[in-house]
C-alpha cells in the first residue's frame, strides 16, 4: 500500500507505519539490556514500562512514518543497504540518561560516554548510500548512538553503568506498526570483511 496523497479539504491520513534501519544485539545481550532497563527504572523511580528484550536495538536511520507501507521507500532503502561494505564491529554503551526535550514521554536510554567510532563510520557510510538512493531527507546531521530502555516523564542526569557491548554482525530494515509495538524485519544485511 502506498502513502495516500492529501487532497484539498481533506486531512492527511494518520501514520500507521514506520520504517527504520537498526542494529540488534544477540539474544543474550538483549536479555541483559532488558534486565538493566528494569533495574534502572526501579533505581530512578521511573514509571515507564521497561522495553522487552526483543525491542532492544540501536536505530541507525528513521526513514519516515506513513499511512501504509511506502514500497518506494522500502525499495530505495534496500538499494542503499545493498551497497554498504563493512566488517563486523563492536558497539559499547556505559551511561544511562534521559534525552531532554519538550515531549512528556522522554526516552530513557543507554548511551556511550565516548567511542563507538566504528559504529559512527558505519552510520556515515549508510547515510551516504541513502543520499545516493534519493533518501537524503532521512539523513540527519547528528547521531547519538543509544538503546532506548523505557519512556518516562522524569529527567535523569547521565550516570555511569557497567558497560554493555556486543559485536554488530548485521543490520536490519524494520517495518514498525505504530501503536502496536510490533517490529517486522523486512531485510537483513550481513557485515563481512570485504
Amino acid at each position: 500500500m502506498s502513502q495516500q496523497a492529501t487532497l484539498a479539504g481533506f486531512a492527511a491520513a494518520t501514520p500507521t507505519d514506520r520504517l527504520f534501519f537498526a542494529l540488534f544485539p544477540d539474544r543474550g545481550v538483549a536479555e541483559r539490556l532488558a534486565a538493566l532497563a528494569a533495574t534502572q527504572c526501579e533505581r530512578h523511580g521511573l514509571h515507564g514500562r521497561p522495553q522487552p528484550a526483543e525491542r532492544m536495538h540501536v536505530t541507525l536511520f528513521h526513514l519516515g512514518d506513513s499511512a501504509g507501507l511506502r514500497e518506494d521507500v522500502v525499495k530505495a532503502a534496500q538499494q542503499a543497504a545493498a551497497r554498504v561494505r563493512a566488517a563486523p564491529f563492536a558497539v559499547a554503551f556505559d551511561q544511562v540518561a534521559t534525552f531532554a526535550g519538550h515531549r512528556q514521554r522522554k526516552p530513557f536510554v543507554l548511551k556511550s560516554s565516548g567511542g563507538n567510532e566504528a559504529l559512527r563510520a558505519f552510520h556515515a557510510q549508510l547515510g551516504r548510500e541513502l543520499r545516493t538512493a534519493g533518501l537524503g531527507r532521512c539523513v540527519a546531521a547528528g547521531f547519538e548512538p543509544h538503546v532506548t530502555l523505557a519512556y518516562t516523564a522524569r529527567d535523569v542526569a547521565a550516570e555511569p553503568v557497567t558497560p554493555v557491548s556486543w559485536l554488530a554482525g548485521e543490520f536490519v530494515l524494520i517495518h514498525s506498526l505504530l501503536g502496536k509495538t510490533r517490529h517486522i524485519p523486512l531485510a537483513r544485511w550481513t557485515l563481512a570483511v570485504s
